[in-house]
């Protein structure tokens, strides 16, 4: 019963790593050779990746959700529900989205002017943080963002709730306490890695949004907790609890 969930847990750990690489390029060249700039066709690219590996560990985590769900609701179906091929098309349908939601960022941006100084908020490319920079409108870019928050973010975090509030349904209706403190231990490790990265990511968020009179050093500190809290702490609630 446990096998598939490994695979979801590679899948989460290689896109765990690549999100910390996207930041090491520029993190490094600051705080090692204290290089404070970067060319503006590598801060995009970087962003790109960025926002994309983010989209990718959303949808990676509402896949374990799923995983879940069919483990504790149907038991005896779930080795031929999760088959080796279906975990690889939801592998691929997860990077798809986020390739595909983030493809139109980066000329969105492009085709902003710049002619402000040019100083960044932290010390790697966000879409938001670029966009503040323009002096023209960045009405679009700001409705493009929100559409995405809502409709990926969004919608991955109430998939993980519904998800969950069938699993306690079913746990509920078991029998013996001892079995459903066990059920509920097998989610225990997802739910950790669920908080790990929406509150961080909420945080940032409403720092962008709500935040603009507060000091610098709260948007650089909610913008690395953000990005390198849930790589850091992940693999130790996994491992701990496997």
């Amino acid at each position: 019963l446990h096998e598939p969930m490994y695979y979801f847990l590679s899948i989460l750990a290689l896109t765990d790593v690549s999100l910390s690489m996207s930041t090491l390029p520029s993190m490094l060249s600051i705080f090692w050779f204290n290089s404070h700039e970067i060319p503006f066709d590598a801060c995009i690219t970087q962003m790109f990746f960025i926002h994309s590996f983010g989209l990718v560990e959303s949808g990676v985590l509402v896949s374990m959700a799923f995983d879940r769900f069919v483990a504790i609701r149907n038991p005896l179906h779930y080795a031929s529900v999760l088959t080796y091929s279906i975990i690889g098309k939801i592998g691929i349908a997860v990077l798809t989205r986020a390739v595909c939601v983030v493809f139109p960022v980066p000329f969105l941006i492009k085709r902003l002017p710049f002619c402000r100084s040019n100083i960044l908020s932290h010390s790697y490319c966000l879409h938001q943080d670029i966009m503040r920079l323009a002096c023209a409108s960045t009405r679009i870019n700001s409705l493009y963002g929100l559409i995405v928050v809502i409709f990926t973010l969004g919608m991955d975090a109430l998939i993980i709730l519904f998800s969950y509030m069938f699993i306690l349904k079913t746990v509920l209706g078991i029998a013996s306490k001892t079995e459903r403190l066990k059920a509920l231990n097998t989610c225990f490790s997802h739910i950790c890695a669920v908080l790990l990265f929406y509150i961080p990511f909420i945080g940032v968020t409403m720092t962008h949004r709500f935040g603009k009179h507060l000091s610098p050093v709260v948007h650089m500190l909610m913008a690395n907790v953000y990005l390198l809290l849930p790589p850091v702490l992940n693999p130790i609630v996994y491992s701990v609890k496997t």
